[in-house]
């Protein structure tokens, strides 16, 4: 499976926002972003900014989402393709699928601390669906499915660590949590309310509509 490898920090410095990448480090004041806040990554990131034209904007709000969700290009823009096919509105319908995500609702439930992590844990078959294993991160978590955690990563200490920051942080209001079993739900289809990242969806369908 493909998948990026390079350091992600620089992706946070490239949008120009936090995309929580690493978990608790981003939540530190050594998170490299606030260290080197305001240069771009590169040779020639301490140079001039250029006014971006509205094609850059739209590419970089593409890219931004991308990079949140951990989906390269071929899938995004499948997702995308299902969105134009559902009734509604596009972009939120594009979000929805992004967050019904198995991996990101692991990370929402806060059993993992980054979907990087999340990924990791559905993929190594952590993570039960409806009492079923599932180890696909891009698996669709329907309303109504419970999401819990197999006995060996309820023992692991980091987990415990995550669910307890994740509680305190809040949880959205789309899932239900029981920390004490490790144990979550989706309520509801998220709507975009409920989603509360800096993304201007609009922008990625206007430049998938060209």
């Amino acid at each position: 499976m493909a998948r990026y490898t390079d350091a992600v920090c620089r992706l946070c410095r490239r949008e120009g926002m936090k995309l929580y990448l690493k978990g608790e480090r981003c939540f530190k004041e050594k998170c490299s972003f606030e260290t080197r806040k305001g240069k771009l990554p590169g040779q020639h990131g301490a140079g001039k900014i250029k006014k971006p034209t509205g094609y850059a904007l739209q590419l970089r709000e593409k890219q931004k989402v991308k990079r949140i969700y951990g989906v390269l290009e071929k899938q995004f823009r499948h997702y995308f393709e299902k969105a134009d096919a559902k009734k509604g509105v596009t972009g939120h319908n594009l979000l929805g699928f992004l967050e019904c995500r198995l991996d990101n609702v692991v990370y929402r439930l806060g059993f993992a601390s980054s979907r990087s992590a999340a990924r990791q844990m559905v993929m190594h078959g952590h993570v039960l669906v409806g009492g079923k294993r599932v180890d696909i991160p891009s698996f669709q978590v329907k309303p109504g499915q419970a999401v819990e955690l197999g006995n060996r990563a309820k023992e692991n200490d980091g987990v415990k660590s995550s669910v307890e920051t994740s509680a305190g942080r809040g949880i959205p209001k789309w899932l239900s949590l029981d920390a004490t079993a490790f144990k979550g739900q989706v309520l509801a289809a998220p709507t975009r309310e409920d989603i509360t990242l800096d993304i201007n969806e609009q922008l990625i369908v206007e430049l998938y509509s060209k």
